[in-house]
């Protein structure tokens, strides 16, 4: 398990506790999009090549003071500019524009309007709501929103490639993985190998809900 400290600091103006850790990183609350976009490229062509601001403004010829602008996104190079930075950082031009130009992918789904999935030994009144995909990349993750509303004499039990994330909203249940079995309340989750045989064995207090998150690579 990866640790994270988290410093508690104030927000100023409300008053109010806040983390220094943003979960969202970057945001774009200034309306340069491709500004921020071209800054990042840049920043991220010269680090790999090991240099410094200072090294590559004098490699380009712009002033130190422009390329830090241009790498935090508060001023728009013009094309010329672009063009000495992509010669002297040995990049197209064209690959100063990718991070902007690059289709990002999301998926909105409305409260109840989630896809029903029959997965193999759903039973009655056990309901898998997809609640989005990934179309491309070699990642696939599918998030589920499970609600369990009826008792059943056999329960389903699951065993798949990748990874799995179970957050338990509502109810109580006892969730098997392998040879173990932990019970789980609301606030209660459980990360583990969806590769070993996997699933509730007892509910213990309906309805049950909770989301799983699935992922695993994509065939090729």
């Amino acid at each position: 398990m990866i640790g994270t400290s988290m410093t508690e600091n104030h927000d100023t103006k409300s008053g109010n506790p806040a983390f220094d850790q943003d979960p969202h990183g970057d945001t774009e609350d200034d309306g340069r999009l491709l500004e921020k976009s071209i800054g990042r490229e840049v920043r991220s062509a010269r680090e790999k090549l090991g240099i410094t601001i200072s090294e590559l403004a004098k490699s380009s010829r712009i002033s130190a003071g422009m390329l830090s602008k241009i790498e935090n996104g508060q001023t728009s190079p013009s094309l010329s500019t672009l063009q000495s930075l992509a010669k002297a950082l040995n990049v197209p031009v064209t690959s100063l524009f990718k991070g902007f130009d690059e289709e990002r992918d999301a998926v909105h789904v409305k409260a109840g309007q989630g896809l029903t999935i029959e997965r193999r030994g759903t039973r009655a009144g056990h309901q898998y709501q997809l609640l989005g995909h990934t179309p491309s990349g070699s990642l696939v993750v599918e998030p589920y929103l499970i609600k369990l509303t009826e008792q059943s004499d056999v329960f389903p039990i699951f065993q798949h490639a990748g990874l799995e994330f179970i957050y338990v909203l509502e109810g109580e249940v006892v969730y098997r993985h392998g040879t173990k079995t932990y019970t789980l309340g609301p606030g209660d989750s459980l990360y583990f190998d969806a590769d070993a045989p996997h699933g509730p064995e007892e509910l213990i207090q309906l309805p049950i809900t909770f989301l799983s998150v699935i992922t695993y690579n994509r065939q090729t």
